[in-house]
């Protein structure tokens, strides 16, 4: 057990790592695009640079979840803080979707009256977002399946790459055609990008937090495999949850033919259950706890699950 847990603080800290690189880099974009705002007057700018001050929030907030990480278990909270960052996750797509609401409203807002924007500054604080985006998803990139903290940053990252692209479209749509309405409908691709990523991690950090049964994982399957090993007479009381990413639980009652409790077979039994939820699905299971029942017990389960 000991050597699982520093495996877990050696990339609890890499990934804390990649994360105060990424603030860095996205709050310095964020602050040229705001300047780039001023000076041209895109509103492609003003989203990228909305969108990019929301992702310094939310990194900052994965930050602060991925420095609670660290923190070692007690027994007040014997799992320390490893749902701080499904919290920040769940933070980071609540900000992300006021945002992209706001863009499309201000977007159409503007597609009635488009004023004029400077094209040339326009491209070219374009470039230095996509710069820092292409700098921040190569820091990422190696994390990203770790932990919904660091895919949240990912996507967050990755729409801003987008935006970046489209932003650069823009201003050359713009410079050869004079057409300045290229800038509003940009930030309407610009919001539309955000929006549905954020749903889909609204929905699977809801998952977490709700306790539902990890992606990946059929419980009726489980439910099988456990039958099929000898001396199992019934399972009940089989549920299955998300600490935080990564880190999925098993918790069942298992029924077994009496003299298994009292031969001293229980304890190999116990070990088949362990090595079953941890070896034999697609998600494996290392945290698992079952209470071994001889079948008298079933009359006395009084509440119903």
């Amino acid at each position: 057990m000991s050597g699982h847990n520093h495996s877990h603080d050696i990339d609890a800290s890499k990934n804390r790592t990649r994360l105060i690189l990424v603030f860095g880099v996205t709050v310095l974009v964020m602050l040229a695009e705001v300047a780039g705002t001023l000076l041209s007057g895109s509103l492609a700018l003003l989203a990228d640079a909305g969108h990019m001050f929301t992702d310094s929030a939310g990194l900052l907030i994965a930050l602060i979840a991925a420095s609670l990480a660290l923190k070692p278990a007690t027994m007040k909270r014997t799992w320390g803080y490893r749902r701080a960052e499904i919290l920040a996750a769940a933070l980071q797509a609540g900000l992300l979707l006021v945002v992209g609401g706001f863009v499309i409203y201000e977007a159409v807002r503007r597609l009635i009256e488009p004023p004029a924007v400077a094209s040339s500054l326009m491209l070219w604080f374009g470039v230095v977002g996509l710069a820092g985006n292409a700098l921040s998803l190569v820091i990422l990139a190696a994390g990203r399946h770790d932990n919904l903290n660091l895919r949240a940053a990912f996507l967050e990252v990755l729409n801003d790459a987008l935006g970046s692209v489209a932003v650069i479209a823009a201003a050359v749509v713009i410079a050869l055609t004079g057409w300045d309405r290229a800038d509003t409908l940009v930030s309407l691709l610009i919001g539309a990008l955000i929006i549905p990523r954020t749903l889909r991690l609204l929905k699977e950090t809801a998952d977490v937090l709700l306790e539902s049964t990890p992606k990946g994982l059929d419980l009726n399957e489980v439910r099988e495999h456990i039958l099929a090993l000898p001396h199992v007479i019934d399972v009940h009381d089989l549920h299955a949850t998300l600490v935080g990413s990564g880190t999925p639980v098993i918790t069942g009652h298992v029924t077994l033919q009496d003299k298994c409790l009292t031969d001293g077979h229980a304890p190999e039994i116990l070990a088949d259950l362990q090595r079953c939820v941890a070896e034999h699905f697609d998600v494996s299971v290392e945290h698992s706890t079952f209470q071994l029942e001889p079948a008298a017990h079933r009359d006395q389960e009084h509440i119903p699950h």
